[in-house]
């Protein structure tokens, strides 16, 4: 049996191993197992890197549109509040789930455990 793609199935927020179960219980909470293929998800621990990934992804996006409306609008600096925190907040939001699937998936391709060489 051929292994999914882990960059595929993490953006899709599927299980690792079969990539066709839920990865996630909840919002951004690990499923204990893979209700399709009995994988046992307790080795996933991506820690912080999802939420570095957005930001160094969300953060030159927001930055760039912000200038763009600035040369070319010039709007009130409270027009920029109101555009862009709702902006970064959203976008982070959406992005979490995948990236943190894209990390879950390649710490089961690569067999990356704590403690583990």
């Amino acid at each position: 049996m051929a292994q999914p793609s882990p960059i595929l199935t993490g953006l899709l927020c599927r299980c690792p191993r079969c990539g066709e179960g839920k990865l996630f219980a909840g919002y951004l909470k690990v499923a204990p197992v893979c209700a399709t293929c009995g994988l046992d998800l307790k080795f996933a621990d991506s820690g912080d890197g999802p939420a570095i990934f957005v930001i160094f992804l969300v953060a030159p996006i927001v930055i760039g549109l912000a200038l763009l409306v600035g040369a070319l609008f010039n709007p009130p600096p409270y027009v920029h509040l109101i555009l862009w925190i709702p902006t970064t907040l959203v976008l982070s939001l959406l992005l979490l789930p995948p990236f943190k699937g894209v990390l879950v998936a390649l710490q089961y391709r690569h067999d990356a455990h704590e403690g583990h060489q």
